[in-house]
Order: C-alpha cells, then structure tokens, then sequence
C-alpha cells in the first residue's frame, strides 16, 4: 500500500472552538455560524467570502451542504458533508486538507458541530446500517468493557491494577478539563470518588465514560507557502492517515478485543508520512480518542508510546499526565469535554493550535515538536481511526 505525505504541504492558519456542554438555548446553526465565523475572525485579512470551499462534519445533526450553507447565508459555494461516526471531525479536516493540496482551491474550511442534548441522544446505542443480522447488539460502554477481562487475560494483568489505571485516566483527564474554560465538565474529582462509582458495564462506571456534549468547531486551510499572508503561526500538517477496519471483529472467533488494529494501522501510516521513527521519544503530546478509559490505556500501545501490555505501568507511573514525559489528552479529552461527535477531530486538533502558538494557558507544552490526534470512531474490532500530526516546523525544514 503506497503512504505519502501531502505532495504539497498544506497548514491550518486559523482555528476555533465553542464551548462545549450543554446549550439548550441554541441549535446546530448557532453553534456553526459561531465557530466559522470565528475560524475567519483568527484569520488576518480574510472574509468569509474568501473561502473556496467547505468540508462539514456532522453524523446526527444535518444531511447535505444545506446543513452549513443556510445558516452561513454562503451562496453557491461547494459544501461537502462528511460522515465516519466519531470520527467524522478528523475526516473533514483531511479531505480540506487534500483539496488545498491538490491545487484545487486556495482556501478551505474544515468544520464540525453537533447539537445532541435535547435530541434524545444517549450515546449507549450507535445507529446502525441494515446488515445480514449477525453483529451483536451492544452499547457502546458493553462494547468498550470488554477491553479490561480481555487485556487482562491476555497480559496476565490483575484486572484490579487495569482498573486502577483508569482511574489514573479519569482523575487525570478531568484534572485537565478542570483548567479548561471550553469544557463541559471542570471540576477535579478524586481518585476515591472515580473507583467507587456504580458500575455501568463490566468496569465502567460513569467516570469511566465521556459524556453527551453539544458543540462546534473549526480549521482554516490554505497551502504552507501561502500561510505567512494569513498568521504569523501557522501549523504545519505533517501527516494525514485513516484506516478502516473490515468491521468483522465481533465476528471473529480470533478477536479479543484487547486490541485496536485500525488505529494501530492509522498511526503507522501517519509516522511513515512525518519520518517518525520513535513517536515515544519524538512526538511531544497527544490527544486521543478517550470515549471510554480503557480505550486511552489501549490507544497508548497502538500509538507507540507504551510497550505492548505495558500502558497500564505508563498511565500509573505518570508518563501521560499533564507534567508528564508525553502529555495525553491535556485539554481534558472527551472525559472533560463530552462528544459532540462531528465537532470531537476538530476540538483535539484546536489544543494543537493552542499548544503550537503558547495560548494555552496553565496547559501550556514547553517548546513542542509534533503533536498526534487521533480520533475513532465504532468499536473494538469495528472501527475507523485517523491520526492527524502537525508542527510548527514547515514538513522538509
């Protein structure tokens, strides 16, 4: 399989992000006429008007481009929706990547909102296309829990110290969150109070699982030799990469779910692009895909940045933690923020522009060199993942 990097380097030259949590008082519309706007508002000397086109990630929320050319009063301009579940924010920022790449416009924009509070969204069940019948009906935390019994089994792990290590997760993400003004959820809550909550599924209590959000969120991409005209800070993109399990884990006798290929799969393909060889020692931090804790323990071996059966040691010793050698989910992740699914890629991809230009506050990364999202969306072996990884540094300088 042939993995480049973009022919031609693109970088993102504004951002924005809304609050996220619960808006009873707005709709979808509020929520992306708030972030496109302000992505242009970030974006020295251009309009609305100037950008040539649209990739708007929404999975509940809206169909079409009608779901963004409405409310933004935008007139025959191309406006693409896009759909990969929950990680359908990261897929629209790859393919406004690609289409700035390719020459085919100047100027693009990468948008995501999702209005889910008052729709009756619980996030326990997913919708699911007409099948042959054969995949089990499970919830979502049913799906997940099923990671802790079977890492434990396969590692020889006392499921008791995988529990811990969520814990771990849960205290830290929420420890973040809690210095976050953009989050739903900014409190600090105790390590006793995490580990003796109710259960919910097999180990999973509430804690242990993200919440529903509303919320939106945007990206200005123009090509790298253009980003000076726009920032004096551009972020540089240096790898792009999605992969798309064939679905059939569940299915599969061999499958454990102690494991998560795709985004395995999706990281190699991003390192391969960036010339990353060591992404332990050679990205500076991450955000990833915690909709449930033993996912952000697992995604740490898939990422490289534990040894397989390993992460469990890492997430105790505190390598992830926000003073850490390699900060996880330091804006406070989907744990703090909640899951306003179309906006989640684009709201990890805003901490990089914080964390890339110094405007994160108390969050702050000293002197960053690569920053990984990673953004899935399904279930333990029924999943898409894509890992996004920028820098300040122009690719090839």
């Amino acid at each position: 399989m042939a993995i480049h990097a973009l022919k031609n380097p693109v970088a993102i030259v504004g951002m924005s992000c809304t609050t996220f949590g619960e808006h009873w008082d707005r709709n979808v519309d509020d929520l992306l006429v708030e972030a496109a706007h302000d992505a242009v508002g970030s974006t020295k000397g251009l309009e609305l008007d100037d950008v040539d086109a649209f990739w708007l990630g929404s999975m509940i929320s809206g169909v079409s481009g009608l779901t963004l050319t409405r409310p933004l009063n935008l007139r025959n301009k191309p406006v693409t929706r896009v759909e990969q579940m929950c990680a359908t924010g990261s897929e629209a920022f790859r393919n406004a990547c690609f289409a700035v790449s390719s020459g085919a416009y100047d100027v693009a924009m990468a948008i995501g909102g999702e209005k889910l509070k008052d729709a009756g969204y619980s996030g326990l069940e997913m919708p699911s296309v007409p099948n042959d019948g054969t995949p089990p009906v499970l919830s979502a935390p049913a799906m997940y829990s099923m990671i802790v019994p079977a890492y434990a089994r396969r590692y020889g792990v006392p499921e008791e110290k995988i529990k811990e290590a969520m814990t771990h997760i849960a205290w830290k993400n929420h420890a973040n969150g809690a210095i976050n003004p953009r989050a739903q959820f900014r409190k600090v809550v105790s390590k006793e109070t995490i580990a003796a909550a109710t259960p919910l599924a097999g180990r999973l209590s509430v804690f242990d699982c993200s919440g529903v959000a509303d919320g939106g969120a945007a990206a200005i991409v123009v090509r790298a030799e253009d980003a000076h005209r726009y920032t004096d800070r551009p972020l540089y993109v240096h790898a792009l990469a999605l992969s798309a399990g064939s679905g059939t884990g569940r299915n599969d006798s061999d499958y454990d779910y102690s494991d998560l290929t795709e985004a395995y799969d999706s990281a190699q393909a991003a390192y391969a692009q960036a010339g990353i060889t060591d992404p332990a020692a050679q990205i500076s931090l991450a955000e990833v895909h915690d909709c449930f804790t033993p996912t952000e323990m697992v995604l740490m071996e898939e990422l490289g940045f534990s040894e397989r059966g390993r992460s469990w040691e890492d997430v105790l010793a505190g390598k992830f933690d926000r003073d850490g050698a390699l900060p996880v989910n330091i804006d406070g992740g989907l744990k703090s923020f909640g899951h306003p699914i179309g906006a989640s890629g684009l709201r990890m991809l805003f901490e990089m522009w914080l964390q890339f230009g110094g405007e994160a506050g108390e969050r702050q990364v000293a002197d960053p060199v690569y920053g990984l999202v990673q953004n899935q969306g399904g279930s333990p072996g029924d999943l898409v993942s894509a890992v996004t990884i920028v820098s300040d540094r122009a690719p090839g300088v």
